[in-house]
């Protein structure tokens, strides 16, 4: 008798199996389904947002000096990868905040919880889904934006050269790796007040010119001309400030190098780089102990930059999950478009704070730029703890 009734049981158990893996695989794919949906949406919005205050803005300021039209698209398309990778993370985060919430207000997540679902079942997609999107931003951010920043400075280059008004702009500040305009008055490729700072050589150089005209170079490696009247030079010794000279001229001619700029240069910049690559640099600069631990610093915060905003949508996903399901009782779309821009503008402070510190604080650049993410994991993962406790 109880042979067969365990005999029973195991049949009964055979035949149920199957029923609930295909049960669960739907749900699988409408969960899925439903956060695509949302992610989708949100990364349109935070596209558009980003397009428009970091290209778009550029785009107008080349415009203005009658710069071809074609050239400026060409910008714009080096400028995408990194506009792709920035709006993944919180297009993730905002998208599950609201499609969660949306379930949970639908009473959705009720239903599959009284029909004995555990909440691994509605995680498992979140996770998925937030994997798929790190790998696809991951991509950007380490081969297509290294690819688009490279092009983007050498058409900016190009574009200089064919006409080096774009570089003055009235009322401005120009910094050029060791070299600053301070620009007064300007029109078109004439200048009113011009002051050049040059901490490039071992004698700071102060020149000051009353007016000066831009023009094209057309000797190689040259970026522009400055033919400058009334000009004074002040020459003071970087190691005894007390020893200057000064110069007076009524016509100077300046030559600004393409180096000034760092581009068309046989150096590459950390962000130019994959993250193969960067790695690379990094263990022979250390080998060679050249460089002080503050600028070995910058390479170490741009290569763990590059994997830890693009895995920003992981700990996203931990986070939403949870968060969701906490205040998602009552109109938990809005909510979750609410708290999910909150967030996402403390989490975008964070990482600019972690750079800024990491670039001049020198402080280690895998917590300045892992920090936020390690805290939204932590806290995402004791909200699901206290959810599955409850």
């Amino acid at each position: 008798m109880e042979e067969k009734e365990a005999f029973r049981k195991k049949h009964l158990r055979g035949k149920s199996g199957p029923a609930d893996s295909i049960r669960s695989n739907i749900l699988v794919k409408y969960i899925a389904k439903e956060l695509f949906l949302y992610f989708f949406v949100c990364f349109l919005f935070f596209f558009v947002v980003f397009f428009v205050n970091q290209i778009l803005l550029l785009a107008e300021t080349i415009l203005r000096q009658r710069v071809p039209l074609p050239s400026v698209l060409k910008l714009i398309a080096y400028c995408l990868p990194a506009i792709i990778a920035q709006s993944a993370p919180f297009a993730t985060l905002v998208g599950f905040l609201m499609c969660l919430g949306r379930m949970v207000t639908d009473n959705e997540i009720l239903i599959l919880r009284a029909s004995g679902q555990r909440y691994s079942l509605i995680l498992i997609p979140v996770l998925i889904m937030g994997i798929l999107i790190s790998i696809f931003s991951f991509v950007m951010n380490d081969y297509f934006l290294p690819l688009g920043t490279l092009n983007y400075n050498r058409m900016r280059t190009k574009i200089v050269q064919s006409n080096p008004a774009v570089q003055i702009e009235s009322n401005s500040i120009k910094k050029m790796k060791g070299t600053s305009l301070v620009i007064g008055n300007a029109k078109d490729t004439e200048v009113d007040d011009l002051v050049i700072l040059d901490k490039s050589s071992n004698e700071m150089r102060i020149i000051v010119a009353g007016k000066s005209n831009v023009e094209k170079s057309e000797a190689e490696g040259v970026l522009m001309e400055l033919n400058m009247d009334d000009t004074l030079v002040f020459l003071i010794s970087k190691n005894e400030k007390t020893n200057y000279d000064v110069v007076h001229a009524d016509s100077m001619k300046l030559n600004m190098f393409e180096s000034l700029i760092n581009t068309n240069s046989q150096i590459v910049s950390p962000r130019e780089m994959t993250s193969y690559d960067l790695y690379k640099s990094i263990q022979k600069l250390r080998k060679e102990n050249e460089l002080t631990k503050k600028q070995m610093n910058i390479y170490e915060l741009e290569y763990h930059k590059k994997f830890s905003i693009p895995f920003g949508s992981i700990f996203f996903a931990i986070l939403a999950f949870p968060l969701a399901l906490v205040f998602g009782r009552k109109d938990g779309q809005t909510l979750g478009l609410i708290f999910g821009i909150i967030i996402s503008v403390m989490y975008w402070a964070a990482t600019i704070l972690g750079q800024l510190f990491g670039l001049r604080g020198g402080y280690d650049g895998f917590w300045m730029m892992w920090g936020p993410n390690i805290f939204i994991g932590i806290l995402g993962g004791f909200l699901y703890l206290r959810l599955r406790r409850k």
